[in-house]
């Protein structure tokens, strides 16, 4: 018996017709049609847990997780289902760049906003529940997520290889507020906080300052470039209330690292664009400077530090 679960696949896409497609390998891109035992079970589930408000939501369909995403075309309701794992994916083989990874792992016990941007499909969610995930099992310590809709299983505790434990707890966002959220999640004092995404304004300013005041966070952004996912977090944070000046200058003090992720190749495997800036904050620093000038010209400190790190070379001196 061929069920929906057991099929391979990220998304299943299903039209207003009821047809459903799925990925089907060969080329980046295309699909073919499909149709498990219980197909139409799975549908039903899709149809009677949407609450008539939201439109991005979880199903809990026979032991897994799925986002889904409802959208009303001329024809009618359609959804794009993406399965959630079992359990987090070892970051370790996902494929990324070892020397990236380590760095990244190095960053464990650093402060500040680790922003990973992309577009949909392109992998964010599972990277960073994944670094989270690392850095639980590494050195422990309390983290909280916040997301709508809660997407990876992080819930649970974590045990390290000196003995002590991590402990991660999810939530979504109280009465749909990310603001109350975070104020509320942050008053738990974690040592780390993981953002589903960053699409307000508010809680633009909110994890930034959350990140200048000592806890590790980690988020995702649509954009399309390191570049444009700076810019769009200023945007949020200025959009808050405060001035755009004030909105680099915050920005600039909380970011720790900058990433872009693409998913390329069959089968498919992130190729990530980063800057990172300098974990002492009270060092002088390139990328805090060129933040806080309100002058985005990265292209060549992303050149440098891809050719440093490549080379094995510390990021900073």
């Amino acid at each position: 018996m061929a069920t929906v679960n057991d099929t391979e696949f990220s998304d299943i896409y299903i039209i207003p017709d009821g047809s459903a497609f799925i990925w089907g390998q060969k080329t980046p891109s295309g699909l073919v049609p499909t149709h498990p035992d219980d197909y139409e079970e799975f549908y039903q589930a899709l149809i009677d847990t949407y609450d008539g408000e939201n439109p991005s939501y979880l199903v809990k369909y026979k032991g897994l997780n799925y986002r889904v995403e409802r959208t009303v075309t001329l024809d009618g309701q359609q959804f794009c289902a993406r399965k959630m794992p079992h359990k987090i994916p070892n970051i370790n083989k996902l494929g990324i760049d070892e020397r990236l990874l380590n760095y990244l792992k190095s960053l464990s016990g650093a402060s500040g906003l680790i922003l990973l941007a992309g577009t949909t499909g392109s992998g964010k969610t599972t990277t960073l529940s994944s670094l989270l995930k690392e850095y639980l099992e590494r050195d422990g310590g309390y983290a909280f997520t916040l997301e709508d809709p809660v997407e990876m299983p992080l819930d649970g505790t974590y045990l390290t290889p000196n003995g002590e434990f991590g402990i991660c707890k999810q939530m979504t966002p109280p009465g749909g507020s990310w603001e109350a959220g975070l104020r509320s999640m942050l008053r738990s004092k974690p040592r780390y906080v993981y953002l589903g995404e960053i699409r307000q304004p508010e809680i633009a300013s909110e994890a930034l300052r959350a990140a200048i005041s000592g806890h590790l966070v980690l988020s995702t952004i649509h954009a399309s470039t390191v570049s444009d996912a700076v810019q769009s977090i200023v945007k949020y944070a200025a959009a808050s209330g405060i001035s755009e000046e004030m909105a680099y200058d915050l920005t600039g003090n909380g970011i720790l690292a900058v990433l872009h992720q693409t998913l390329i190749g069959v089968p498919k495997k992130p190729k990530i664009e980063y800057v990172f800036a300098n974990p002492d904050t009270s060092a002088g620093d390139q990328v805090r400077g060129i933040i806080k000038s309100g002058k985005l010209n990265l292209a060549t400190t992303i050149e440098t530090q891809r050719i440093r790190l490549t080379r094995g070379i510390p990021l900073f001196d």
